[in-house]
């Protein structure tokens, strides 16, 4: 069973900067798509970023593009999200989610992700 732990998530600044880990054991990623979604209070959770399992490929929501980078390490077993030029609408518990699957289609579904976090909280000041 795998399990995931993100770490990194803080109070920052309106265009301040943060990285968040997600480490994981009992499964190695290296045959897994991972992703990044968010949630805010009262909405239900978004889908920020992915990666497919060699990297190969990455998406983006047209909300972050441009501002947030995805990567992983599958030799440590880690992904990351290095956020700058945060936006107070950026504000959200972030989940790191493992895919059943090692890339995707047109999109990226929720329903591929059945491993998830249990998250880390990013606040923006504006």
């Amino acid at each position: 069973q795998a399990q995931l732990v993100e770490s990194g998530g803080g109070l920052v600044p309106t265009g301040g900067s943060l990285k968040l880990s997600c480490v994981v054991t009992g499964r190695a990623i290296n045959l897994y798509a991972m992703a990044w979604f968010r949630q805010s209070s009262g909405l239900e959770r978004e889908f920020v970023a992915a990666i497919t399992s060699n990297s190969g490929r990455s998406a983006y929501s047209d909300s972050v593009q441009g501002r947030f980078t995805i990567s992983r390490n599958n030799a440590e077993n880690m992904v990351y999200l290095q956020m700058n030029n945060l936006r107070p609408e950026d504000a959200a518990v972030y989940y790191c989610g493992m895919s059943r699957y090692s890339y995707w289609g047109l999109s990226v579904p929720i329903t591929d992700f059945d491993t998830w976090g249990q998250g880390t909280q990013v606040t923006v000041s504006s």
